[in-house]
């Protein structure tokens, strides 16, 4: 039997669609979690979950992941339900897809093609769109493999090779093709632009921070905080899209710049990862890294390590990162406590504790990254004055004992664009 869980009020508005969420227990100890984060999603793309149906089951069935007889099953409650879609937590073969439409008679998506039509909805700035439509592209190239199935067993007439399913599939993945090389050559274009930018203020060493972070941990509350910059933040997941880069002014320093880049969350879709490289950018060729996390979530160990292995496959695992505590105001254990800067052992600063909705702890925060910032230019200005190449950070080459006597500053860290 399915197992049923109300998610909400059924009553809707006319422009929703209202969908039923899917998800299958195989055993895995964020399954919950992910459920509820598939809830969520749903709702930031517009759609009204009115029904979770949960399931069991060892491995997916190869045709309907979901098998024949729970297929059978939810199309019953879809009908009831007067759902229009059904949105699955999982990855789904092309094969799987339209087997599940024809069963269930409604249209079916999963996960990576929610977060996908998301994006879609929330890119603003003309790079984020060109991204997403890339992502799109990459995303529909990968289904076309027998989509055209159907058709293959028409019989062509005289002298065809294929019949009119080989042909079509073939006009449509052409398409796609020539349609992701012209977004490829935009999306470079796009790229040298970013990238003379930041040699700009490479060139006038401008000490550069990026946030980073899971999705709605508050990283552009944080941001619009310490620059006013006053850039759309909601409760809502992937609220904002584009990276925002703005000025912030540090005492004793002065003026730093720090940049807002999309959130991250379990499974992104591999598409999107390889498509927003130029958003990502800001990330990896970043002073310092501010990750921040929602401390009130109870699952933010396991956010943690999602965000860390973003960076990880973008290429910023070597950057050095300040873990932001965020949203201390919803821990019990902080009421009267207050803000505070946690250790290493060897001194340098691993953990603040704020809250960027209430201001408290930001004072904290600006101290730190100015005292990292000062270190910054101490730093390259030793760098320009040595001469010994025998390792290099960046493109500048520098000597290896230097480097080792460079590890205890603060965050433990060398500049990488020097």
């Amino acid at each position: 039997m399915l197992k049923r869980t109300q998610q909400v009020n059924q009553t809707t508005h006319a422009d929703e669609i209202r969908a039923v969420l899917v998800g299958v227990d195989s055993g895995q100890s964020n399954f919950a979690e992910s459920m509820s984060e598939l809830n969520l999603l749903t709702q930031a793309a517009g759609s009204k979950p009115v029904e979770m149906i949960l399931t069991k089951r060892a491995k997916p069935d190869p045709a309907l992941f979901i098998g024949s007889g729970k297929a059978v099953e939810i199309r019953e409650l879809m009908d009831e339900l007067h759902a229009e879609i059904a949105i699955f937590n999982h990855p789904l073969s092309p094969a799987q897809q339209r087997n599940l439409e024809r069963a269930l008679g409604h249209h079916v998506i999963d996960r990576t093609g929610l977060i996908l039509d998301i994006f879609a909805q929330r890119a603003k700035s003309h790079i984020g769109q060109v991204q997403v439509e890339l992502a799109n592209v990459k995303y529909r190239l990968s289904r076309l493999v027998r989509a055209w199935s159907h058709l293959e067993r028409q019989k062509g007439g005289i002298g065809l090779r294929g019949g009119p399913g080989e042909t079509q599939m073939e006009l449509d993945r052409r398409m796609l093709e020539n349609k992701s090389k012209r977004l490829q050559v935009d999306l470079s274009k796009l790229q040298k632009q970013q990238a003379n930018q930041r040699r700009s203020r490479v060139k006038r060493e401008v000490f550069s921070v990026s946030l980073v972070g899971y999705t709605n941990a508050g990283k552009s509350t944080l941001f619009n905080a310490l620059t006013k910059a006053g850039t759309y933040a909601a409760d809502q997941l992937f609220a904002t899209l584009d990276t925002t880069t703005r000025r912030v002014y540090l005492q004793d320093y002065g003026n730093a710049v720090i940049s807002d880049t999309v959130g991250f969350i379990r499974e992104l879709p591999h598409q999107l990862v390889e498509a927003f490289q130029a958003t990502l950018d800001e990330t990896v060729h970043a002073d310092l890294l501010l990750h921040v996390v929602d401390a009130s979530s109870p699952v933010r160990d396991e956010q943690i390590h999602e965000v860390e292995k973003v960076i990880e496959e973008i290429g910023a695992q070597n950057i050095p990162v300040i873990l932001v505590m965020n949203k201390i105001d919803q821990l019990p254990e902080y009421v009267g406590r207050g803000a505070e800067i946690r250790y290493e052992k060897n001194g340098s600063v691993s953990k603040i504790y704020l809250s960027a909705q209430s201001g408290e702890g930001l004072g904290l925060l600006r101290e730190v990254l100015s005292t990292i910032a000062n270190d910054t230019d101490k730093i390259r200005k030793e760098l320009r004055n040595n001469e010994v190449a025998v390792d290099s950070v960046g493109e500048r080459p520098v000597s290896a004992d230097y480097l080792e006597g460079l590890k205890n500053i603060n965050v433990g860290y060398i500049p990488r664009d020097i």
